[in-house]
């Protein structure tokens, strides 16, 4: 079980990752599918010293895992279950503006997907 500490150093990393728009557009584009420095370096527009640089970060904060594969390093998001927990954040940060519906058609949470009252 994580403690309060623990989870702290859970969230300090997992908002360290998030905190940087290129590392952002590289957990978006991994979301998609695995890629490879260069590969990500030109589909994002950015340097491969840029992109190995910010993928080094997110292995750190254990955002992704690599894996050697003969003269190249594929990255991945680091496990299915923070895959998804990374887009619901997105779904769910999404969400939060009152006027767009929730995009969730079999959402249960209260209050959502109900007409606001106006006061």
């Amino acid at each position: 079980m994580l403690t309060i500490p623990n989870r702290v150093d859970v969230m300090n990393r997992l908002g360290r990752a998030l905190a940087d728009s290129t590392r952002s557009r590289i957990l978006l584009s991994l979301l998609e599918k695995p890629g490879y420095p260069a590969q990500l370096a030109r589909d994002l527009g950015l340097t491969r010293t840029n992109v190995s640089n910010h993928l080094a970060c997110l292995r750190g904060c254990g955002i992704v895992a690599s894996e050697v594969e003969g003269r190249q390093t594929r990255y991945e998001i680091a496990d299915p279950h923070l895959a998804a927990a990374l887009v619901a954040l997105v779904d769910v940060t999404l969400a939060v503006d009152n006027s767009v519906p929730c995009i969730d058609v079999s959402c249960t949470v209260p209050g959502c997907c109900t007409p606001k009252e106006n006061p």
